[in-house]
């Protein structure tokens, strides 16, 4: 904050900028990106200091893929143009860039993120990028000269920061600029520059201004920081090494633009099954895809759980999802007791919203604890083998586990978990997740030991001798005796159990499992597998 200080005696307020090329369908990985920048601004909004959020969502850069998802025949004659000139996929949309710009707005304004959305050809086709790109230009020499000291990139003497529309093609990726006149710049459009598509051999004058080019990559980061006064900016760890991309835009902003670079906020990546993946070329798992398997609660949870030097592994066919949801609720319990800790800061980021901010933890106890807080919370885990089980009513049992009448907060909370849980089952849950009760002894249940069946005997024993089906925490401490009792081991004892009911060796927590399931049904398959 002391950075700014001038700016905000001022009243101007601090301007915090992301961005996003949306050459395809966007990983979620860039996300985490919308997240942090977002977080940061919330944090200021709640501590009164004014701040804008801008996200660019850029349709004025190269199209030099096709996702292979897509007709490679019909979209390889765009190859080497602007995203803004390739047509969309669908109807119903400008270009290319619109309609994969479209879906990723929608995930993060879905998020609770509200950054301002401008697309990247804005401030070209304007003029407002004018100013930068004639300076820019009248700088090329300095620029050659950072690109060769601060990352030993060489460029020729001939080279100008600029990349021209070709006015006869309108390609980019096949065009070279020299010779700037303070007006124009000749151009030469090649055949062989680009190696996946071809110029048209078109050699003239143009103009660079008034959306006709663009400046290369690292010289325009900087330019856009100066065109839009950027005051926070961070990016993806990899941009900001010695001699990376960061480190040359530093350079070329303070030397070439003479301002100020943003303050940075490198951070580490969201991954997807351990890989960080380029949306341009199909691969990997699209934001929109991420972002239906949760809440935005939990999906902001995903986002901002890990310190942004920590890299977050999002496995959908693994314990992620479970563990976020138990992640959820564990914060949130602690939020109620009023703990003022870090875990309370993360419930209040996860959560921020338009009634949250600029709340205390304890006005929110006082006057919207039911707005924020059901009063209980069905583990995720639970819920998830509830709902693979047809001959029971979810409402009803988690009444049972909640031990009183469920609230409308409760049914709410409830409902939501029941959705999510059916739609990671159907799509990506793995296989330990998974459950169908058993309407036939599986055969694997008939070669269990004298010990399993001994076990499993005095358990029929117990639940028959009960005046109804005993509950959870009574079925736990019965399996826990048993162990004593039988001399059985954890493992041998649960996967008798688990073998008998649903044919494999293991399954949810299995007092509560057994708890949940129609009492004659549990005694007649107990009779069965130890007959």
């Amino acid at each position: 904050m002391k950075r700014f200080e001038g700016e905000l005696s001022n009243g101007k307020p601090i301007l915090i900028r992301d961005e996003k090329t949306v050459s395809g369908r966007v990983h979620v990985g860039s996300m985490r990106g919308v997240a942090i920048h977002g977080a940061v601004s919330e944090a200021l909004t709640k501590r009164g200091v004014a701040n804008n959020f801008l996200y660019e969502l850029n349709d004025f850069d190269v199209f030099d893929g096709i996702p292979g998802f897509l007709d490679q025949e019909k979209f390889a004659p765009y190859l080497g143009m602007l995203l803004m000139h390739v047509p969309s996929p669908e109807e119903g949309f400008e270009n290319f860039a619109q309609y994969y710009g479209h879906e990723f707005r929608a995930v993060i304004e879905e998020s609770g993120f509200k950054p301002t959305f401008y697309w990247g050809s804005e401030p070209y086709l304007s003029g407002r990028m004018d100013g930068v790109i004639r300076e820019a230009l009248e700088g090329a020499e300095a620029i050659r000269r950072i690109y060769k000291e601060v990352s030993g990139g060489e460029r020729k003497d001939t080279w100008l920061p600029i990349n021209v529309i070709c006015p006869q093609c309108k390609k980019v990726a096949t065009t070279d600029a020299t010779d700037f006149d303070g007006e124009t710049v000749m151009v030469n459009c090649y055949e062989t520059k680009a190696p996946y598509t071809k110029g048209c051999g078109f050699a003239g004058r143009v103009s660079p201004f008034g959306g006709n080019a663009k400046l290369p990559w690292k010289p325009e980061w900087a330019a856009k920081w100066k065109v839009h006064g950027v005051m926070v900016e961070g990016a993806g760890k990899d941009h900001s090494t010695k001699g990376g991309s960061r480190d040359v835009a530093n350079h070329i902003s303070s030397e070439v633009f003479k301002y100020e670079s943003p303050l940075d906020v490198p951070y580490e990546f969201f991954l997807v099954g351990g890989k960080k993946m380029s949306s341009s070329k199909g691969m990997g798992s699209s934001s929109r895809e991420i972002a239906d398997l949760l809440p935005p609660k939990i999906f902001r949870l995903a986002l901002l759980s890990k310190d942004i030097n920590q890299a977050f592994n999002f496995d959908p066919e693994g314990d992620t999802i479970p563990v976020l949801f138990d992640l959820y609720d564990k914060l949130a319990e602690g939020y109620k007791t009023e703990k003022e800790d870090d875990y309370a800061k993360l419930f209040e980021c996860i959560t921020s919203s338009k009634e949250i901010l600029g709340k205390s933890s304890s006005d929110l106890l006082e006057d919207s604890a039911r707005t924020f807080f059901p009063e209980f919370l069905p583990r995720f885990s639970q819920v998830a083998f509830l709902v693979q089980m047809p001959h029971l009513n979810l409402e009803d049992e988690i009444t049972k586990l909640k031990g009183s009448a469920l609230s409308v907060d409760d049914k709410k909370e409830l409902a939501e978990r029941a959705t999510y849980a059916k739609h990671w089952l159907d799509t990506c849950a793995p296989e330990k997740f998974v459950f169908k009760l058993q309407e036939a002894l599986p055969d694997i249940a008939k070669t269990l030991s004298d010990v399993q069946k001994n076990a499993l005997r005095n358990l029929k024993l117990y639940i028959e001798a009960a005046s109804g089906m005993p509950s959870g925490e009574d079925m736990h401490a019965k399996l826990h005796s048993l162990k004593e009792e039988e001399k059985i081991s954890p493992a041998d004892l649960f996967s008798a159990i688990y073998f008998a009911f649903l044919g494999k060796g293991y399954g949810p927590k299995a007092g509560w499992f057994i708890s949940v399931l129609d009492k004659s049904f549990v005694l007649k398959r107990l009779e069965e597998v130890t007959a």
